[in-house]
């Protein structure tokens, strides 16, 4: 292994020296700097990790709280490419990345909190769990820095995608394509439905739309069956919708498979729309109209976030930044008269 001495002795400099213009420090010369960091690269110098750990007091290490109630993990079309986003952005500075262990089903298990403090993260990034677990509680009120991803929670910095006008902008392309009859079929209860949901009923009522109780249904987010089950029923209507709103992307593929059951045609004969913009949709015949959140924007601005918690804690203010997103026009909404 290359040491320190090793990278002196070839540039003929102090091994302090050395030290420094690894580390950046000014009081070195750029030329000398330079010939010091290529002489180390070439002789493939890596500082040990424990040993900066101890200089630092950090352990260059976040923790990543991720479990959806489908336990669909990283196939999870949508925070797969926030999370990797976010990886690319927290390695860029310097940190790498560790999963929390969120089984539950062993004995003598850590929560997540003292799992973290095992583990010693620098921060946690939490995604897509219970945000009401006690556990998940507990290590939000901890002192470990942390960002949420699409929930707001007791203060803390948080990074969520703008639900409120992704569906405002949404519904407002499906009016303008002339359809008044339109159902939604919500996702389960969280802070991302009810935004999601009162906004729809807002930009319903501004265009003096009137939504009958029955087009309004619910179901779990990404299952397939559950909104087969749920446009069979709307379906059924006496007077069934023009076009139907689903959860997300991957669930709108349940109802798009019953539609075409019925032997209707979309969009000629009923529209849908999902939400998210998982590239899959791009993929299918005919296109899905949907929501795109920015992935890349969610991942990368919630890194920056974490890290600026991390490393300048004292100016770095726990609030909420919103990601806006756009319309992906698709051809399964068709304009009616």
């Amino acid at each position: 292994m290359v040491s320190l001495k090793d990278i002196a002795k070839a540039c003929n400099v102090s091994v302090a020296t050395v030290s420094k213009a690894l580390n950046g420090h000014t009081d070195v010369g750029e030329e000398t700097k330079t010939k010091i960091c290529r002489t180390a690269k070439e002789m493939g110098y890596f500082p040990n990790s424990s040993a900066r750990a101890l200089k630092t007091n950090k352990s260059y290490s976040i923790g990543v709280l991720f479990v959806d109630e489908a336990q669909s993990g990283l196939t999870h079309d949508f925070f797969s490419y926030v999370l990797d986003s976010f990886k690319v952005e927290a390695e860029a500075s310097g940190y790498d990345l560790t999963f929390i262990n969120t089984s539950k089903n062993k004995g003598n298990r850590m929560t997540y909190l003292e799992h973290c403090r095992y583990r010693g993260f620098d921060g946690v990034v939490i995604a897509c769990v219970d945000f009401y677990d006690p556990e998940v509680e507990e290590l939000i009120k901890s002192d470990i820095p942390v960002v949420t991803i699409d929930h707001s929670f007791f203060s803390k910095a948080s990074v969520v995608s703008d639900n409120v006008n992704g569906m405002k902008q949404l519904l407002t392309y499906c009016i303008n394509q002339g359809h008044r009859r339109i159902a939604y079929i919500h996702g389960e209860d969280s802070a991302v439905t009810k935004n999601r949901l009162s906004s729809f009923y807002k930009t319903a009522e501004e265009f003096g739309l009137d939504i009958p109780d029955d087009y309004i249904k619910e179901a779990p987010y990404r299952s397939t069956r559950v909104a087969a089950e749920k446009t069979e029923e709307l379906l059924s209507l006496k007077v069934p919708p023009t076009c139907i709103l689903y959860p997300d992307d991957f669930s709108s593929f349940g109802g798009i498979n019953v539609i075409k059951e019925h032997g209707l045609r979309i969009p000629e004969d009923i529209s849908v729309a999902g939400y998210d913009g998982i590239r899959i949709g791009r993929h299918i015949e005919p296109q899905l109209t949907t929501f795109r959140q920015n992935t890349s924007a969610i991942g990368r601005t919630a890194a920056q976030k974490l890290v600026d918690l991390i490393e300048r804690p004292k100016t770095t203010i726990n609030d909420q930044t919103i990601i806006s997103g756009e319309v992906y026009t698709g051809k399964t909404v068709g304009k009616i008269n």
